[in-house]
């Protein structure tokens, strides 16, 4: 069964046992199957400020282990655009009253036969380890980096096209000189400032994500609109298209509804246009 906090936990049921003759004939080559395109668009701010969060956090750790200075600058760049997220809304309550709401929502299924015991207890304890580690945080999230002068002056910087040049940052130009290791040591310990509210927010991501199954759904003349109940508010709508499909789709909505728009495109046309065809996809509305 899919639990109101968002996440399966029936149940398994044992295989059945297949006693057919056996196949000795050579196997061939598996073809990598190509991934969907999926599309997410938050439909509360707060869903949009995680997910825009989850953003940096993965262009950062991708560039974090890279050894150029260029990769340092990117992994830099990230940290201060997570500073400015946090500087716009006191995150860590929005985190905690997150993860307080999904701890309940699981709790309510605690006497329920038909749902697997060990897997709702697992979810539990890690939602429980995330807020303990969110309240060891003391004070506001990341307060040493927001007073550090050297962070400062390349975060006033970087709101200037350009403005981050060697000639402009002499500090930074040095630091940028220095050798991978080096480097490296000071963006972890920086972006480990916000190890544990990242936890927090890739498990709540992940809650809402997994707390509905995607559904074949089609769009008529290459448009889909759909109204929401206001009463179970929708978190984030999520459509997976075809990578065959010449098309990519533009969503809007709010809390009481959302309309997909599929468009085709073209790198030569001036703007984009929606496609009149009919469109096949799939689609999850994640309610909790």
């Amino acid at each position: 069964m899919t639990t109101s906090s968002g996440t399966t936990i029936e149940k398994e049921r044992p295989a059945k046992d297949d006693n057919g003759p056996a196949n000795d004939s050579p196997k061939k080559p598996v073809q990598a199957v190509p991934k969907n395109v999926l599309y997410e668009q938050p439909l509360n701010e707060r869903i949009r400020t995680f997910l825009r969060l989850e953003y940096l956090f993965k262009q950062a750790s991708y560039h974090l282990p890279r050894e150029s200075a260029w990769d340092s600058r990117a992994t830099l760049t990230c940290i201060l655009e997570i500073l400015d997220i946090f500087g716009n809304t006191n995150l860590k309550s929005e985190t905690l009253k997150e993860l307080e709401r999904h701890s309940a929502n699981l709790k309510r299924h605690e006497q329920n036969p038909d749902i697997d015991h060990s897997q709702l207890t697992s979810l539990l304890t890690e939602i429980n380890t995330r807020m303990e580690g969110m309240h060891k945080v003391n004070g506001q999230i990341a307060n040493d980096l927001k007073a550090s002068e050297f962070l400062c002056s390349i975060r006033k910087r970087s709101a200037i096209p350009g403005g981050t040049c060697d000639f402009d940052i002499p500090a930074f130009h040095y630091w940028l000189q220095q050798p991978t290791q080096s480097r490296t040591r000071d963006l972890s310990h920086w972006l480990g400032n916000f190890d544990a509210i990242g936890q927090a927010i890739q498990l709540i991501l992940k809650l809402t994500r997994d707390s509905t199954a995607m559904k074949l759904t089609l769009a008529s003349g290459g448009v889909y609109q759909r109204t929401l109940d206001p009463n179970r508010p929708c978190q984030l709508v999520r459509i997976a298209l075809s990578p065959d499909l010449p098309c990519f789709v533009e969503l809007s909505g709010g809390r009481h509804r959302f309309t997909a728009r599929f468009m085709k495109f073209s790198t030569a046309e001036i703007r984009a246009r929606q496609t009149d065809e009919d469109v096949e996809f799939e689609l999850a509305c994640c309610v909790l």
